[in-house]
């Protein structure tokens, strides 16, 4: 049975890597959040997409150094999995800029959860694919990490830990959408709700 070119040593590492591999999210990288979203509401019909602007976001190394990340996000559910269109504003290199380049937009990762974030980071570094770009939640209870897997499967992986809020976040997107009649299509999340652009 072939195996595409992954050693020996690297398979044995992955059979067990993840702590969880629900694949509960695709991203792309655009150059304009708000027309990306429009893009997909207008030809698939998903939505609505819940626009995070400018999330704060701390902790953020890139390949080990510190860093900052200046981004906003969209998000909606498409069926089963999750839709997060995201724009990158400051110049500084990060996992997204490893992929797609500033000014343009492509498909960047897929995200799984992990319920062991160092044990997680330490089976995907030791199996060779670097981390790219990690941060935290203001509060830290959400860690997130970028690794390089592109050699594995031509896009990075990212890994989260479920936290509360983020969990109940996500929730209340696939609910909406299940149920969403066509209204207000895009929203950027506000302290109590959202607004409308």
């Amino acid at each position: 049975m072939p195996h595409y070119g992954i050693e020996e040593s690297i398979r044995g590492t992955f059979m067990s890597l993840l702590t969880d591999r629900t694949v509960f999210q695709n991203a792309w990288v655009v150059d304009d959040v708000f027309a990306a979203a429009q893009r997909w509401i207008d030809f698939y019909g998903v939505g609505p997409f819940y626009v995070m602007e400018h999330l704060d976001l701390h902790q953020i190394k890139y390949r080990g150094s510190d860093s900052t990340l200046d981004i906003s996000v969209a998000l909606a559910q498409a069926g089963p999995v999750q839709i997060e269109l995201i724009q990158q504003f400051n110049p500084e290199p990060s996992a997204y800029r490893d992929v797609v380049p500033e000014g343009q937009s492509g498909y960047h990762h897929f995200c799984v959860w992990t319920h062991d974030f160092d044990a997680d980071q330490t089976a995907f570094e030791d199996a060779g694919f670097a981390t790219a770009t990690q941060g935290a939640s203001p509060d830290g209870s959400v860690r997130f990490a970028y690794y390089d897997t592109r050699a594995l499967c031509g896009v990075m992986t990212e890994v989260v830990n479920p936290g509360e809020g983020l969990v109940a976040r996500n929730e209340m997107i696939k609910q909406v959408a299940a149920d969403w009649d066509g209204s207000d299509p895009i929203r950027i999340t506000t302290a109590d709700g959202y607004r409308v652009p």
